[in-house]
């Protein structure tokens, strides 16, 4: 699995900024208390996703990909999977990346393993093996699925800025 070279892994005292967008070309944008994906246009101005590595990752499942924490800025938050009604729901969170990076153990409900498939990346839930980021063909809530390959994209092109 080759990783790409514009990604520092590694220590680090600030997150790695970046923007996100789906196959059908949808971005990620702030909706409330919400990340929802949106046709991608000049007059849409998507979140600046946070990008950290987990600083243990050999604490975690080995060969699943590179562990990391992922968030939004300004707003600081966090996306988390949790337990929500006996499902894997992902939620946001208000908590600064950093914290989470810096604690002395993975925190598990905040990483997921980015897989690289071709130019584009997955992000599957460490907390629940077997469920993904995904967006749906429309615009809509960005959710988990275990549901791989079928109405829903769990790939997604992650660009960090330089």
């Amino acid at each position: 699995m080759e990783k790409p070279k514009n990604i520092i892994y590694g220590a680090r005292d600030v997150p790695q900024l970046g923007k996100i967008s789906d196959l059908d070309q949808q971005v990620w944008i702030l909706q409330g208390q919400s990340l929802v994906t949106v046709p991608r246009s000049n007059s849409v101005a998507s979140v600046t996703v946070t990008v950290m590595p987990c600083k243990y990752p050999e604490s975690l499942e080995q060969d699943k990909g590179t562990p990391i924490y992922l968030g939004i800025q300004n707003p600081d938050m966090c996306l988390c999977c949790e337990n929500a009604e006996g499902k894997p729901t992902l939620l946001l969170k208000e908590k600064n990346i950093l914290d989470l990076y810096n604690q002395p153990e993975p925190v598990k409900p905040f990483l997921f393993y980015r897989s690289y498939v071709g130019s584009t990346s997955t992000f599957e839930s460490v907390a629940f093996p077997g469920w993904f980021i995904a967006s749906s063909k429309k615009d809509g809530l960005i959710f988990l699925t275990s549901d791989q390959g079928k109405s829903y994209n769990i790939n997604f092109n992650l660009h960090i800025e330089a």
